[in-house]
């Protein structure tokens, strides 16, 4: 007996049903990337890994899959040197591709290789597939899917502004709540430099980063294992632990890094995009002194400033952000953040960037688990005909027609089978209203036509058909 076919771990097929609900998620994202400004492009599924590799710290660089050069990769290496070469420098032999580990490189690569082409600032989102060789577990995929919106050539923060919007609002329309964090990487190199281990900043903001996943001794613990100090460690602690109002914190954290200049850089640009936020008020109310320092006048989902935030991303300059679900046990659904040297790697340094990434397989799983899909986003023929024979096939087929015409999703059944099979055809997919044409219906230029959630039918002119399908 032959072996029953599988896929890859980490992967998933998807049925119609599936399809009907990633594209109701990928149509809404879409939609209001394109309410600001946003314009759609694509790049390949695998780029050159000179252009991958080396952009997402040491982590990210063993999680890229890497592509066997085609023909004989073989070529010139003799049996000892390939049992004596170390794994790593094998691939960098064999393998001069490698599939996309996130939208945003190559992105930059884009705007690098076009860059005569574009008018700046150029505000594009993309909407395609990734692939990490990660270990799969719940809620995390080795292809996935990521939605993301980017700004490149401007250095203003109301840029930031804008996508804080976009997230509220997006997750606003699928009725998820969810709880956005914000935070600045020029703080966290601020924190390094007051508690002395400047030199340790990315140490220290992987380390942080993981503080909702292994808890703060652990986090403690990694950091004496990166050679932190015991002293350092000490001082970051309350930093790490900082509760209160947004304003609060700002205002602690400002008092913390007044003798570090980059910190308070930091400082000063969280504190425009809060108060930006704080002083749209979109009710026509005159905005209060509290929701300008908060930020929450605007969003209808709550924006907290984090300052564990880290994101292990090397190339984040600048603000940094993160979205988690409230009512789903789940990682982090969107993230992304300000990436200023980005383009510097490519040849064309002093190009500002800043975007923000979906991910659209997690967002799925929780519109899954909240049962959040309006039933028009799911819904797939609206109407069948059921095909008695020949004849009647025949007399359908133009009233069919004429209900696309008036975009109704119609089929008429192909074969002329038992009626009760095919209205078990309906009712497996959920079609709403099966048409009949027997010989009395043809002989009147009618059909019957049944509400298959109702039970009710009526004897009526293909218009009235449209009329009530579409009412």
């Amino acid at each position: 007996m032959a072996q029953k076919p599988s896929i890859p771990k980490g992967t998933r097929d998807f049925g119609p049903l599936e399809m009907s609900k990633r594209n109701y998620i990928f149509n809404t994202v879409r939609s209001v990337f394109e309410l600001y400004g946003f314009r759609q492009i694509e790049t390949p599924a695998m780029e050159n890994l000179s252009t991958l590799m080396g952009k997402y710290g040491e982590e990210g660089d063993k999680l890229l899959f890497k592509i066997l050069n085609s023909g004989d990769f073989l070529h010139g290496m003799t049996a000892d040197e390939v049992a004596n070469t170390s794994t790593l420098k094998l691939a960098a032999k064999f393998c001069e591709k490698g599939l996309r580990y996130d939208l945003t490189v190559p992105f930059a690569r884009y705007v690098v290789q076009h860059r005569e082409e574009l008018q700046l600032p150029f505000k594009r989102y993309q909407i395609q597939p990734v692939w990490r060789a990660d270990r799969p577990q719940k809620g995390r995929y080795r292809e996935f899917y990521q939605c993301d919106v980017d700004v490149v050539g401007s250095d203003s923060l109301l840029n930031e502004v804008d996508l804080m919007q976009i997230t509220d609002t997006i997750f606003s329309k699928f009725g998820v709540r969810v709880q956005i964090k914000i935070n600045n990487r020029k703080i966290l190199t601020g924190i390094a430099e007051v508690i002395g281990e400047a030199d340790k900043i990315v140490d220290i903001t992987v380390a942080i980063d993981k503080l909702d996943k292994i808890g703060l001794d652990a986090v403690n613990d990694e950091l004496r294992q990166d050679g932190i100090s015991e002293e350092a460690i000490e001082k970051l602690q309350p930093i790490i632990k900082l509760e209160g109002t947004n304003a609060q914190k700002i205002n602690v954290i400002a008092d913390v890094l007044k003798d570090s200049e980059i910190g308070m850089k930091g400082v000063e640009e969280i504190r425009f995009v809060l108060e930006t936020l704080g002083a749209m008020d979109c009710d026509g109310s005159y905005p209060t002194d509290d929701n300008i320092q908060n930020g929450t006048s605007v969003l209808s989902n709550p924006l907290q400033l984090d300052l564990t935030l880290a994101r292990g991303l090397n190339y984040y300059t600048g603000a940094i952000f993160e979205v988690k679900a409230l009512d789903v046990q789940i990682g982090s659904i969107t993230g992304g953040g300000r990436y200023d040297n980005l383009t510097g790697i490519f040849g064309m340094p002093g190009l500002s960037g800043v975007g923000i990434s979906f991910g659209a397989d997690r967002i799925y799983d929780v519109l899954n688990q909240l049962d959040l899909y309006p039933k028009e986003a799911v819904n797939g023929t609206q109407l069948l005909f059921i095909n008695f024979g020949e004849k009647e096939a025949a007399y359908c087929l133009p009233i069919a027609q004429k209900a696309r015409k008036a975009d109704i999703r119609t089929e008429l059944y192909a074969d002329s089978a038992k009626m009760k099979k095919q209205m078990s055809y309906a009712n497996a997919l959920g079609i709403a209203y099966v048409a009949l044409a027997g010989e009395n219906e043809i002989n009147e230029g009618k059909v019957t036509l049944k509400n298959m959630q109702t039970g009710e039918q009526q004897l009526v002119t293909p218009d009235e058909m449209i009329a009530i399908i579409n009412a």
